[in-house]
């Protein structure tokens, strides 16, 4: 595994100010954010907190809505879905590490939808590496970049809470 030249720390704080403006433009009783397992999760809980929005983030399990279910199967590292507020009616701020395929994303609709109906949803991702495979776009982003796909770019969160990136494969 090599590590990138990518600083995923000031990503976060740029990506943090780019959610606050979303959050400022709803405003805070009408947003919830929700983070996509696991990446997305680290992400959409350190933001709810140091946004200072009350309550807690929520969080994805996509497991069942995978269109590569069956070569997968259930896997043990996914967590619940929780959503600790109304989906109905919500901004709802879908957050994640990485924006590839767009796959993810699909299935993370189709499980957010499987609990209301939000009146908005939009898309915050650390960083979106292109390869678009389905027409999916992130309103908030800290980095665009291109990386072959033999390469997986993976978000890691140390014990301290700091994230890091690593690039996998050729």
């Amino acid at each position: 595994m090599m590590q990138l030249a990518l600083d995923a720390e000031a990503l976060y704080q740029q990506l943090c100010g780019q959610v606050a403006a979303l959050v400022q433009r709803s405003g805070i009783d009408a947003v919830g954010l929700v983070g996509i397992w696991s990446g997305g999760v680290w992400l959409a809980e350190r933001l709810q907190k140091d946004l200072g929005l009350p309550g807690s983030a929520g969080s994805l399990s996509i497991t069942l809505h995978r269109d590569d279910y069956a070569e997968r199967g259930l896997g043990s590292t996914q967590g619940a879905t929780r959503l600790p507020f109304e989906v109905d009616g919500r901004h709802i701020i879908l957050v994640d590490d990485v924006l590839y395929t767009g796959r993810t994303i699909r299935a993370s609709l189709n499980e957010l939808f499987d609990f209301g109906r939000p009146a908005r949803v939009s898309l915050a991702v650390l960083v979106d590496r292109g390869g678009r495979e389905l027409p999916v776009e992130a309103q908030c982003c800290a980095a665009r970049l291109s990386l072959p796909a033999s390469q997986r770019l993976s978000l890691a969160r140390s014990e301290q809470g700091r994230l890091a990136f690593a690039v996998e494969g050729v």
